[in-house]
């Protein structure tokens, strides 16, 4: 990968807010820890941790726990649009939520109807993903360094160039166990850019009186 491609990041607003406008949501829907935690099948302490900023979620925690608020994942993280059916490795743009734990860049397109969401994960060296279980299934192809994918009660070692395919509602979550940045290819059917959501929540809202 290119130090071009490497440069190009996706600005989003500072961490630090990210805790406070979840919260600020779920209270709004008078939501308990509890209850967001259950609707996304996540812990009531990882929630409280997010909510105070001890900790950033991965991408398909931050839409979990989106869909739970009723809200679009936009409202809390800005992703790239998936406009064009191609993209290129000088061109893709990197974005993330906490830098010093992944980064992200997208691959897949957002035509009408599509299932496959597909990104390139760069985690960084000893970072560990929440566990959390959802819809949907997931393949993980390691392009660079190792990593250990935990899947319920296993723990499977991959390195360059194995992969590992899954549903997703057993509970799953990965840990980059070396001293060097991992780069994994996952796709998921788990909409973890939010545009199912933003669809939905268009058709759901009343039509405006004329």
């Amino acid at each position: 990968m290119s130090n071009k491609a490497q440069a190009r990041q996706v600005p989003n607003e500072p961490l630090e807010t990210l805790g406070s406008n979840l919260r600020n949501r779920r209270r709004e829907l008078g939501l308990t820890l509890q209850d967001v935690a259950d609707g996304a099948k996540l812990t009531a302490g990882f929630i409280s941790q997010l909510e105070r900023n001890l900790t950033a979620p991965s991408l398909s925690s931050l839409a979990a726990i989106a869909r739970v608020l009723k809200s679009d994942l936009a409202d809390f993280f800005v992703v790239p649009g998936g406009d064009s059916l191609t993209t290129r490795a000088e061109e893709r743009r990197n974005y993330t939520l906490d830098e010093t734990r992944s980064k992200y860049e997208r691959i897949s397109s957002g035509f009408d109807g599509h299932v496959m969401n597909g990104v390139i994960v760069h985690e960084q060296p000893g970072y560990r993903s929440e566990a959390i279980r959802h819809e949907g299934e997931e393949l993980f192809y390691v392009l660079r360094g190792s990593i250990t994918v935990e899947l319920d009660s296993r723990a499977i070692v991959l390195k360059a160039g194995d992969s590992i395919h899954f549903s997703s509602d057993q509970r799953h979550s990965t840990w980059n166990h070396t001293s060097e940045v991992a780069s994994i290819l996952i796709v998921v059917t788990m909409d973890i850019f939010g545009e199912g959501q933003s669809k939905t929540r268009r058709k759901e809202e009343p039509p405006h009186s004329a």
